[in-house]
């Protein structure tokens, strides 16, 4: 293959996760977002994929080895979400058509694969869990099914590889994120010892209690260049976790250690962070100027709303690894280790104290 790769949302959790392995392993990287941020060694493509016209002149010419799509827009319906993020793809793939096209696709959706989209989140008729790639689809609107559908008729057609990839929950550093768990509880660990409130678990008694798991960004960018060069891993979907279960009532003691909290007792009551967090913009520019932060705007940092759909969700989640495993994928992350990593870059980089 071409170690030439074409990062779509190179600026995000995933994208930048991904970039900096590609650049380890000597790749060329272009990196493509709207606003394209200043990374080390990724070449910037600065286009906004709902523009078709402006996509394609921005990506003339180009020919990658592997593209790896890992941006998507949230959108007001799931109508809209389908509209938006499948014109999305197919503008990107019919780009690329005219210098000859990738050589392969790979394609990060998620674990609403399995759960459903926002509009209906954990209702009705789901499969059991874990979560297994032969499960299929539901019997919903779902616009991880239209990128998808997009990527394999455009594969069909130009003779391309491709590999879906199902994170759960990804733990990474983004600014500016839509869905950024770690952060979030950086940030919420924060205020708590901050302010003096109790460090509450924010969500439903079946995630406290349940088993489940979660993805580190970079588990997630080493699946992704594993799928992309490794033969019998091509024209396949897989689900992607770090490989251990956890419960929150153990997790939430752990992250609370990590801030200098004490965990508070859980009775069972959901009070989510969007009610928790409602009031805290001022305090946290406060914080941030006393302690030389680099980001004093809480909505770039924490995103309360994804964190309390995951939090609260009414059953437990647990996905099953089997599939990558049996082809020869043997990563593995301690979900706790990754969140401690993560704390530990929020600092470095100035965005918590």
């Amino acid at each position: 293959m071409d170690k030439t790769a074409l990062v779509v949302g190179a600026s995000g959790i995933v994208g930048s996760a991904a970039s900096a392995l590609l650049l380890e392993e000597g790749w060329t990287v272009h990196g493509l977002a709207r606003r394209p941020l200043a990374q080390d060694g990724v070449q910037p493509i600065a286009a906004d994929l709902q523009d078709a016209a402006d996509t394609a002149a921005a990506l003339s010419g180009l020919r990658p080895g592997a593209v790896f799509i890992t941006t998507w827009l949230r959108q007001d319906t799931e109508a809209e979400n389908i509209r938006v993020n499948a014109a999305m793809v197919r503008n990107l793939l019919d780009a690329l058509r005219p210098a000859g096209g990738a050589g392969h696709v790979a394609l990060v959706t998620g674990l609403k694969h399995y759960l459903g989209p926002f509009e209906a989140y954990a209702r009705g008729s789901l499969p059991q869990t874990p979560f297994r790639e032969e499960q299929g689809r539901l019997d919903v609107e779902n616009f991880y099914y239209a990128q998808e559908d997009e990527v394999f008729a455009a594969a069909a057609r130009d003779g391309f590889t491709w590999s879906v990839h199902r994170p759960h929950t990804v733990i990474g550093k983004a600014v500016g994120n839509a869905m950024n768990m770690g952060t979030t509880l950086a940030v919420y660990a924060t205020l708590c010892r901050e302010t003096g409130r109790p460090f509450r678990f924010p969500g439903s008694a079946a995630q406290w209690d349940g088993l489940t798991d979660m993805t580190d960004a970079g588990q997630l960018a080493h699946h992704l260049l594993w799928a992309a060069t490794t033969p019998p891993a091509a024209n396949q979907d897989f689900n992607i976790v770090n490989g251990d279960i956890f419960r929150w009532k153990w997790m939430w003691s752990r992250l609370a250690e990590r801030f200098g909290l004490e965990a508070a007792p859980f009775d069972g009551t959901v009070l989510p962070l969007a009610r928790q967090m409602a009031g805290d913009a001022e305090i946290w520019r406060t914080i941030a100027a006393r302690e030389g932060l680099v980001e004093p705007e809480l909505d770039r940092l924490a995103s309360p709303w994804h964190t309390d759909a995951d939090l609260g969700r009414p059953m437990e989640v647990v996905t099953d690894m089997s599939k990558s495993r049996r082809l020869g994928f043997t990563g593995y992350v301690p979900t706790d280790d990754a969140f401690f990593a993560l704390f530990d870059r929020l600092r470095d980089d100035r965005l918590i104290p």
